[in-house]
């Protein structure tokens, strides 16, 4: 019997029972094995019923001798069998329905054992439809672990186990396609072991072995998949050679404050990247409030140290001029005398040749923009180090377009959309990943609270009160305008209805996405400058500008949004050194809009609050595109397995960089199982 048989070949599988088992999508062999369980069930120790000790509900092997034969009597609609074991006060009353045959299994005087879950009804304890087992019989299964399968009207569990069984005792051995190497360096099983301990395990340490075994095989094929298909296994040679002095340590030493932990490693991952014989392909991940802007400047620092030219992509205006003066400032603090180039859109033209010389002319200029850095215009004369910020707003194409401007630079990717670091190994495979997963000492963490919209006046009196101390405030808005279709706040009459509530001499500002460039950008600056304190927007203010200044964020509608959205929304406050707060107005009875704003509300954790973002709408939801797949894997978890999924990924990048092509003779099982795989599985997982 071969795996990619029938399963109408298995013994005691028919037609009728193969179209049930379809149900199940099993349709051959194969999918009969890897068909895993669902949950163990342990059958307990044998007890008498003098030993029960609780009348609690629960499942147990009573051992007793039967003092007279079962009764059986014809109800309304079904037969009814009955036995009592045991002497008053502790007697358990055995029932069985429509199993007349029952009463001629049991003998008076005979020892039985019997197993089923006992319950308590009138102050009775009543075990119903019990099995009935030899006491040799059951001794033999004992304290085993059963399987339990996911099942379907017409196969019981047992018909499983008896299918299951059956191929193992038949089938072929399958090859187990991962090296020799890898096995051995990871401690994993052999993988026909491993399946058959999955089913049936001879006890919990084996199954925990099993189990690893099968997660970093299925974990170890998905990514091989992905990075084989990438085709991205060629490393560019590195082609810049950086100043390797004590620049960077002398700047960090000037700042006053210091640097996380987290922010250092960054750093020290990100220059041994750019000193490697390679081209750097780096993510660095930080949450929000994180520090990455002074870790994407010392790194552009060094650039401009080393005679070589950096560019900065931003997603808005507002954000590159903030960038732009930043950097500019700390140029002049750290003596670093190299000009800082600023290149947007909007810019005149005039502005913008006066950018384009510099970056034919000025071999060692930091370049801080947006789209514009990728025009064609833009000639780069030196340019040795590209980095995107916020990279959830570029896509790959254009980061790859921004490339070619050099010569074969090293990229640097900044994204504050905390993705769990395990699905960022399957979802940036090309990249290297460093995460900054600290926040600064002098950061207050936020204050969170989810109100229904009973507190809006509360809310507002807070608002003023916090204006009043010299802040601003946030009010997000699900909508631009009102829709006849859909309920929810609106921002435009929002903005209206906030400057009649509101007293006069606070100002409100109004910021959608229908609004020109230029008027965006008008009222952001506005909103940095304090000229309005109180800025109602939709989420296009979530990568748009950094106030410090703004201590509140008030989200209307906030079960309309993703956690993952709302928590980046959340970090627009907290920036300065001031208590922040951030008020979630809820406007749903629903017992999972209060589920999701609750993680919200007790975590400022990015990446927690993604994964569990992830786990309720799925990885489709949170990329913002409805994926064809879910990364729903049979059995691993990308949360509970997180170390093999990373030792998985480790391992395929070793095995690619020897061997891209897959023809060494020890990775010829492996190459042949990949093709079947991509054929199969890949299609599904559309990333």
């Amino acid at each position: 019997m071969k795996l990619n048989s029938s399963i109408i070949e298995i013994k005691g599988v028919g037609d009728k029972t193969a179209k049930t088992f379809e149900k199940l999508n099993i349709f051959t062999v194969e999918d009969v094995l890897f068909h895993f369980p669902r949950n163990y069930f342990r059958y307990p120790e044998v007890i008498t019923i003098e030993e029960i000790t609780s009348l609690q509900e629960c499942q147990l092997a009573i051992r007793a001798v039967v003092k007279k034969s079962p009764a059986s009597r014809n109800g309304r609609n079904m037969n009814i069998t009955t036995l009592t074991i045991g002497e008053a006060p502790k007697k358990l009353e055995l029932v069985w329905f429509r199993s007349p045959y029952i009463k001629n299994q049991i003998q008076p005087g005979k020892e039985y054992v019997f197993f089923g879950k006992m319950v308590v009804k009138n102050k009775r304890w009543t075990m119903e439809q019990p099995t009935i087992y030899a006491p040799e019989k059951y001794a033999e299964i004992a304290g085993m672990l059963q399987p339990v399968y996911a099942l379907t009207a017409g196969v019981t569990n047992n018909l499983l186990i008896k299918t299951i069984k059956t191929v193992l005792s038949d089938v072929d051995l399958i090859a187990d396609y991962i090296p020799a190497e890898v096995r051995k360096k990871y401690g994993l099983c052999e993988y026909n072991y491993a399946l058959k301990q999955i089913h049936f395990p001879d006890d919990m340490d084996n199954l925990i072995e099993a189990r690893r075994c099968l997660v970093f095989h299925e974990f170890f094929l998905f990514i091989m998949g992905i990075q084989y298909q990438k085709e991205k296994q060629v490393k560019d040679a590195n082609g810049f050679v950086f100043t390797k002095d004590s620049f960077v340590e002398d700047c960090i030493k000037q700042l006053p404050y210091p640097l996380t932990n987290a922010q250092k490693k960054a750093l020290q991952e990100i220059q041994k990247d750019m000193d490697s014989p390679y081209v750097m392909q780096r993510l660095v991940q930080g949450d929000v409030g994180s520090g990455k802007t002074i870790v994407a400047f010392l790194t552009m620092a060094r650039c401009a140290h080393s005679g070589y030219q950096s560019a900065i992509m931003a997603p808005t205006e507002v954000l590159a001029r903030q960038h732009y003066e930043t950097y500019t400032k700390m140029c002049q603090e750290f003596g670093l005398d190299v000009p800082v180039v600023l290149l947007t859109g909007s810019m005149k033209a005039k502005e913008k040749r006066e950018a384009y010389a510099k970056l034919e002319n000025c071999p060692n200029a930091l370049v801080v923009g947006t789209h514009a850095l990728i025009q064609e215009k833009a000639i780069y004369s030196n340019l040795a180090l590209v980095i995107t910020d916020e990279q959830h707003r570029f896509g790959v194409k254009q980061r790859d377009t921004f490339m070619e401007k050099g010569k074969i630079p090293h990229v640097l990717v900044m994204s504050a959309t905390p993705i769990p670091r395990t699905l960022a190994i399957i979802i940036y495979g090309d990249m290297d990943i460093s995460v900054i997963d600290e926040v600064p000492a002098k950061r207050l963490p936020i204050k969170n609270c989810v109100v229904d919209i009973g507190y809006r006046p509360k809310a507002y009196d807070f608002i003023v009160n916090q204006v009043n101390a010299g802040h601003q405030a946030y009010v997000i808005c699900p909508l631009v305008e009102e829709t006849e279709n859909t309920e929810g706040k609106n921002a435009t009459d929002y903005a209206k209805e906030l400057s009649q509530i509101l007293p006069e001499y606070i100002k409100v500002g109004l910021l959608h996405g229908k609004m020109k460039n230029d008027k965006k950008n008008e009222v952001m600056e506005a909103f940095a400058r304090n000229e309005i304190q109180v800025l109602v927007s939709t989420t296009v203010v979530e990568v748009g500008v950094n106030v410090p200044n703004a201590t509140v964020m008030m989200i209307e509608n906030a079960e309309r949004f993703g956690l993952a959205q709302l928590h980046q929304l959340r970090g627009r406050v907290g920036r300065g050194d001031a208590q922040s707060y951030c008020i979630m107005i809820n406007t749903s009875n629903t017992k999972a809009a209060k589920k999701r704003l609750e993680i919200l509300n007790k975590s400022n954790d990015g990446f927690y609050i993604a994964s569990e973002d992830l786990k309720l709408r799925g990885p489709g939801d949170f990329f913002g595109i409805r994926q064809s797949g879910d990364l729903a894997f049979d059995i691993g978890d990308i949360y509970q397995d997180a170390t093999e999924l990373q030792d998985a990924a480790e391992s395929v990048k070793d095995i690619l960089e020897t061997d891209p092509e897959l023809e060494q003779e020890e990775h010829m099982a492996l190459k042949g199982k990949l093709q079947r795989f991509v054929e199969e599985q890949i299609k599904y997982m559309t990333l």
